[in-house]
């Protein structure tokens, strides 16, 4: 956006609706009639030229408030949660905890996300904790600002360890020139409950899934999804809006990277009184799929203007586009794409600026298609806007060629330089006996890679016999392979 604006951030995309009336009015005050939504599930709000009330107006305000580029927003995958495929011990709640832990806001750009849904993004951040096999436990594919490429945190991050191990890696990660430096680091300044790495990271790549419209969740709940067009949602429809679920019990609204909103727990009581309410209100919550898909820059009318269209060309054609995503950017922009698809606009020459030149595009596709890979080929460079709905079509028709063949599996890579092995013991405080998971205790009877929180209470040192708690954990580096 070329003007000044206020982002408010909406803690992992969940904010009540108390709080988004709290929005409303902070946007009111600023002479707005309409508030957008950030790619990053934050809200964003025009500053006006003559502000009614300053931001010191409001004391109970319980959202934070910060300039364009300063801070960042957690993203998270909360809004997916129940309502989507995801990991068996991870739910709304636990999200819900995770994010209570942070009591700063963060520079760097967090993401918490389950590798089982495909609304929110993995690997959009720069601490991309993404959920793990294990309950409570996550890795973390760190993509910091000085390092040339992602890498894999060495173990497994406990749930309410994530708030503040990701503001220590805020503080010490400009003294690290490497995972093995940050691990240290980190774990010189903190008492953590990490966990051993098993296996690597995989993600299996699932098709974008619908989420417009009014959906069952199973017998007595519903949940609807409503997008607009062009990212301007109307301050008298969501100030109603709010009303409608403080009335009705509807006790959260998540925003999605789509800038488009998601509510839950709707009762089935009131599904028809909701349906009238938007009907009224001149909502339209069936989209075609071909418009919901789309990523694009915020406030950017050239952007909109060009995905009208293209998706127009789409429909003419009857096209399917179920299962991708595209986005829009500006080449040389600094930003993660997660998009199946990119549509570049080239930068115009230096040397013609003063002169009409058709705008010229670039075309780019994840690798397999599957947008986690963080892998983009070049389609075409250079095309005129007329090519890009044939040219998308051809990809869309090689994505449907491809769907199903590639059963390989998103393997995280770990850096350049390996990752160290590490592994969890414990160390008996008296004679320095280790107990190590990986080969258990044959003289106790105890399997290997039996964990120790899971030893018998009464399990004794194997030398000394000293009891349980005389034993300290450690973490040791493994020699390779």
């Amino acid at each position: 956006m070329s003007q000044d604006i206020q982002r408010v951030l909406i803690k992992g995309g969940v904010l009540s609706p108390g709080e988004l009336k709290q929005v409303i009015e902070l946007a009111e005050a600023s002479g707005q009639k309409e508030i957008l939504f950030g790619s990053r599930q934050d809200i964003l709000i025009p500053s006006g030229k003559e502000e009614k009330k300053p931001l010191e107006s409001f004391p109970d305000l319980s959202l934070d408030v910060v300039s364009e580029r300063d801070f960042q927003n957690i993203v998270c995958s909360y809004v997916s949660a129940d309502i989507f495929k995801n990991t068996p011990w991870l739910n709304g709640v636990k999200y819900l905890y995770v994010l209570e832990e942070f009591k700063y806001i963060p520079k760097l750009k967090i993401n918490i996300t389950d590798p089982k849904q495909q609304l929110v993004p993995l690997f959009s951040g720069q601490l991309n904790f993404v959920a793990s096999e294990h309950e409570d436990y996550w890795y973390l594919i760190l993509k910091l600002p000085h390092w040339e490429e992602a890498v894999t945190y060495p173990v497994l991050i406990f749930s309410y360890d994530i708030a503040k191990i990701s503001q220590e890696i805020e503080a010490i990660a400009p003294d690290a020139d490497d995972v093995e430096e940050l691990f240290d680091l980190v774990n010189a300044n903190l008492e953590t409950n990490n966990r051993s790495i098993e296996k690597e990271l995989s993600v299996t790549y699932e098709p974008f899934p619908y989420y417009e419209g009014m959906n069952q969740i199973g017998d007595n709940l519903y949940w609807l999804g409503l997008y607009w067009r062009n990212n301007r949602y109307d301050l008298k429809f969501l100030r109603d809006f709010s009303d409608f679920c403080l009335n009705h019990k509807v006790g959260k609204i998540c925003i999605t990277p789509w800038k488009s909103f998601v509510v839950k727990g709707i009762y089935k009581e009131d599904k028809l009184e909701l349906e009238k309410f938007l009907g009224k209100s001149g909502i339209n919550i069936r989209h075609s799929s071909l418009e919901l898909n789309w990523h694009l820059p915020v406030a950017d009318e050239e952007a909109l203007a060009l995905k009208e269209f293209i998706v127009k060309s789409f429909d003419q054609n009857d096209i399917s586009t179920y299962g991708m995503t595209f986005g829009i950017s500006h080449q040389g922009e600094n930003r993660a794409y997660f998009t199946t698809v990119m549509v570049e606009k080239n930068k115009t020459p230096n040397i013609v600026k003063n002169f009409q030149v058709r705008p010229t595009f670039n075309v780019l596709h994840s690798k397999n298609f599957d947008p986690n890979t963080d892998e983009y080929i070049v389609y075409a460079q250079d095309i005129d806007k007329i090519e890009l709905p044939g040219l998308l079509m051809e990809l869309s028709k090689m994505y449907f060629e491809q769907l199903g063949d590639n059963t390989e599996k998103n393997n995280r890579k770990k850096t350049q330089k390996e990752a160290p092995m590490l592994s969890e013991i414990y160390q008996c405080s008296e004679c320095m006996t280790i107990y190590d998971s990986r080969l258990g205790d044959e003289k106790a009877n105890i399997k290997p890679h039996t964990a120790f929180e899971d030893l018998p209470d009464d399990y004794r040192c194997s030398v000394c016999e000293g009891p349980k708690e005389l034993f300290e954990k450690a973490v040791v580096k493994l020699a390779s392979a």
